[in-house]
C-alpha cells in the first residue's frame, strides 16, 4: 500500500500523527509545528499575518484588527501546498486565532491541487473531544489499531491520577490565566483538567471559550493557586511579561502569592495543544496542585514556581 502524503496545519494534529507512528508520512507542517523535533525539517505551509516580537497587548490588538476586517490571522502558503500535493490535510475549526481556518484550507485545495485530497478538521472543546479527535485522525489515516492503543495508554495515565486523588477532599481553588493583557482565564478543556488534578477551577467553564476577566474578578475570588499558561508562550516568553501580573494592585495580598503558590507553565508546548500531550498537561497540574502525591518530573521544564 503506497504511503499517504499528510500536511498538518496544527501543532496538536502533527503530534497526533507522530504519536500514531506516521511521522514518515508527513510532508508539510504549519509554521508553529515544532514537536517532535524531527518535524522541523518539513516544508512550512502557513504563516502568521503579523510580525514576531509583539507584546501580549500588541498581539491582542493586532488580532482584533485583522478579524474586524474579516481577514485571516494566518494564511496558507498555497504554492507550497501545490508542490507537495497532499492526500490528507489536517486543520481546525475551533479557534480563528489558533491556526489556519478551515475556509482558507478549502480554498487552497480547490484552487491548487491536481487530485482529490481529504480534509480532516478538528474542533475540540473538552477532553473527550480531544480524545475523539485522536480517533478521528486515526480513522482518516487508516491507523485505527494505533489510535485505540494510544487512547488506552492516555486513559491509563489519567486513571493513575484519578485513583491517587480518590479520597482527597481538600481541593484548592485554581486560577489558570491564558492571556496577560488583557486578562483571560483558560476555558475549554482546562477547567476539566484542573478538576482531574484535584483542584477547583474558577472564573471559567469546561467546554466554553476562555473569558476575558478584570483583575478585580481575580481579587474577589482570591484563588489558592495561580497558574500562568499564556497561549503560545514558553516559560521564558511568559517570564518576560510576568510584570504585567505583578503590577496589579493588591497582587502581593492574594492568598496564592502569600502562600508561594504562583506558577508559570509552558502554555505553548502543553496546555494550548489539544493533542496527546494534553495528558502531560494534566500531570503538570497534578504536580502543582498536589505536590505531595505527584512527582512526574516536569518541574523546571513544563512548569516553574515563581518566587517573589
Amino acid at each position: 500500500m503506497p504511503r499517504q502524503k499528510i500536511i498538518s496545519l496544527l501543532p496538536a494534529a502533527t503530534e497526533i500523527v507522530c504519536a500514531l507512528g506516521l511521522q514518515a508520512d508527513l510532508v508539510g507542517r504549519s509554521h508553529e509545528c515544532d514537536y517532535p523535533e524531527g518535524v522541523k525539517r518539513l516544508p512550512v505551509c502557513s504563516e502568521a499575518n503579523f510580525e514576531d516580537g509583539l507584546s501580549s497587548a500588541e498581539i491582542d490588538t493586532k488580532v482584533k484588527e485583522i478579524l474586524a476586517e474579516a481577514l485571516s490571522v494566518y494564511s496558507v502558503k498555497r504554492e507550497v501546498i501545490k508542490d507537495l500535493q497532499p492526500d490528507v490535510l489536517i486543520t481546525q475549526a475551533q479557534c480563528e486565532v489558533c491556526a489556519v481556518s478551515l475556509e482558507e484550507v478549502e480554498q487552497a485545495l480547490d484552487d491548487y491541487l491536481e487530485k482529490p485530497a481529504s480534509i480532516v478538521s478538528l474542533s475540540p472543546a473538552k477532553l473527550d473531544d480531544i480524545f475523539e479527535n485522536i480517533r478521528q485522525v486515526a480513522i482518516a489515516l487508516d491507523a485505527i489499531p494505533q489510535g485505540e492503543e494510544l487512547l488506552e495508554l492516555l486513559e491509563e495515565r489519567l486513571d493513575i491520577i484519578r485513583h491517587k486523588l480518590k479520597f482527597i477532599t481538600d481541593k484548592p481553588t485554581v486560577a489558570c490565566i491564558e492571556w496577560l493583557e488583557p486578562l483571560m482565564i483558560s476555558g475549554n478543556w482546562i477547567p476539566e483538567m484542573v478538576e482531574l488534578a484535584g483542584g477547583v477551577p474558577i472564573l471559567a467553564q469546561t467546554g466554553a471559550h476562555s473569558p476575558y476577566v478584570k483583575w478585580e474578578d481575580i481579587q474577589a475570588v482570591d484563588p489558592d493557586i495561580i497558574v500562568l499558561m499564556p497561549c503560545g508562550f514558553s516559560i521564558d516568553r511568559t517570564m518576560r511579561e510576568v510584570s504585567l501580573i505583578l503590577q496589579h494592585p493588591g497582587f502581593n495580598e492574594l492568598k496564592a502569592v502569600k502562600n508561594n503558590r504562583f506558577y508559570i507553565t509552558d502554555g505553548n508546548q502543553y496546555f494550548n495543544r489539544p493533542g496527546p500531550r494534553i495528558v502531560d498537561s494534566v500531570e503538570i497540574l497534578a504536580e502543582i496542585i498536589n505536590p505531595k502525591q505527584f512527582i512526574f518530573g516536569y518541574e523546571g521544564n513544563g512548569w516553574v514556581k515563581f518566587g517573589l
